[in-house]
């Protein structure tokens, strides 16, 4: 009946509250709060006339026609905020305990304390940390409610495994070709080699900043770091041998221009639940449907490094170092269980695949079954944590416009992309 129900009456019981409230709540079911004095759960921060109808006790032949004067907009408003108030803050004792400990913290530290907006809109308060910053414009999730836009210049971070041996190697190529971009404002090229960093001459000459960083401890969630150097809203996240072009980097920044809360990237994998080993399961195969896009070529907002190291625990991110394999998946979960949405995947050249599985350092890695069996076991490890599976499924595919069309290539902005 609840389910059933636009609007749920919530009557005082034997004390002042009810659980009919929270049930309410997790039904999408307006409540219609009848308990003249009840102070609400969380309401020093929790704006509850954007969810909840407050009735007046003494009153009550006036609730019928007050519920019915309510506009369809507004009820869809309503019952779409309990169910952003209940997953954020009510859904588990733990979320109920890390709240209130939150509200305390922002009391304590009121210099540092959260924003009603930030703690009533999406992705709410326990995953906009204010230890990041205290302005909204800071944070992806604001941009269109603030009416601003991202800095429009990105950060291209490049992880450096193999040491430098040849002027041929892919990463030199990457270099250059990421540097050309009109939207490049710097490249980092994070050393996680166990080499001594090469000569500053060994590097390809740019137009733009290139900054060589020691990988801290030489482990993999060190390309999650909130670098300082960091600059820009926006990061590009490339595997050492990457095969992208300046016409794919610059196609693939003006689109998380658009989405600068979502993963945006090249190469797509996806999950599944296998019913026969009851657990969930990996699959690089590709298909019309996707859930994560890797970080080896891949454009996201920089509050995810910040959200990566402060919030995750350190038992996933010690796995993940310990085998030193998938940090992209869980990079792909927290981004997920932030936004509740898919990544999104732009085009792609055909070659890509084949490219990259004729690379040296990472065509054993696809190929090692070990490797694969790894990423099952993570898979189902953060899930765990994350209190259930938060990757989203997407069938879509963000191309240029007129992309294969039967038209000149000279009404084509993004011109090289099919001449790839």
């Amino acid at each position: 009946m609840l389910h059933n129900s636009t609007f749920c009456l919530v009557p005082r019981g034997r004390r002042l509250g009810s659980f009919r409230f929270l049930e309410a709540l997790q039904a999408a079911c307006v409540p219609v709060m009848l308990s003249n004095g009840w102070e609400l759960p969380f309401s020093e921060i929790i704006n509850w006339n954007t969810a909840a109808v407050i009735g007046d006790e003494r009153l009550l032949l006036q609730i019928p026609s007050t519920v019915r004067s309510i506009h369809q907009d507004k009820i869809l408003a309503l019952r779409q905020q309990t169910q952003f108030l209940w997953e954020a803050y009510f859904s588990s004792v733990e979320k109920i305990v890390l709240t209130t400990l939150e509200i305390i913290q922002d009391r304590v530290l009121q210099q540092e304390s959260r924003s009603t907006l930030m703690w009533n809109s999406h992705p709410g308060g326990l995953f906009a940390l204010p230890q990041y910053s205290a302005h909204l414009g800071d944070f992806p999730f604001y941009y269109a409610t603030l009416g601003i836009k991202p800095h429009p210049k990105f950060t291209a971070v490049i992880h450096a495994v193999t040491p430098l041996f040849s002027q041929s190697q892919p990463i030199l190529k990457l270099l250059v070709s990421v540097a050309k971009s009109q939207y490049c404002a710097q490249i980092i090229v994070l050393w996680n080699c166990d080499k001594p960093l090469p000569a500053k001459h060994r590097w390809p000459a740019t137009s733009v900043p290139v900054i060589v960083i020691e990988g801290e401890n030489k482990v993999m969630s060190s390309r999650f770091l909130p670098y300082e150097t960091i600059v820009t809203d926006a990061v590009l996240s490339l595997d050492e041998d990457t095969v992208l072009s300046t016409t794919e980097v610059d196609f693939a920044f003006t689109v998380w221009q658009s989405f600068p809360e979502r993963l945006v990237g090249y190469p797509a994998r996806s999950h599944f639940w296998d019913s026969n080993k009851e657990r969930w399961g990996y699959t690089s195969k590709w298909t019309n449907d996707y859930s994560m896009v890797l970080t080896g070529a891949a454009i996201y907002h920089r509050y995810y490094h910040f959200l990566y190291t402060n919030f995750l625990p350190a038992s996933l991110k010690g796995m993940v170092d310990q085998l030193a394999n998938c940090e992209d998946i869980l990079m792909n979960f927290l981004v997920s269980a932030v936004t509740k949405l898919p990544p999104i995947k732009v085009t792609q050249k055909k070659q890509y695949k084949e490219t990259m599985m004729g690379q040296s350092s990472r065509a054993s890695r696809w190929a090692d079954p070990d490797h694969f069996a790894q990423r099952q076991t993570c898979m189902n490890k953060f899930a765990s944590w994350f209190g259930g599976m938060p990757l989203v499924h997407s069938q879509m595919r963000l191309d240029p416009v007129l992309f294969k069309d039967q038209v000149s290539i000279l009404r084509k902005k993004y011109r090289d992309i099919e001449r790839l």
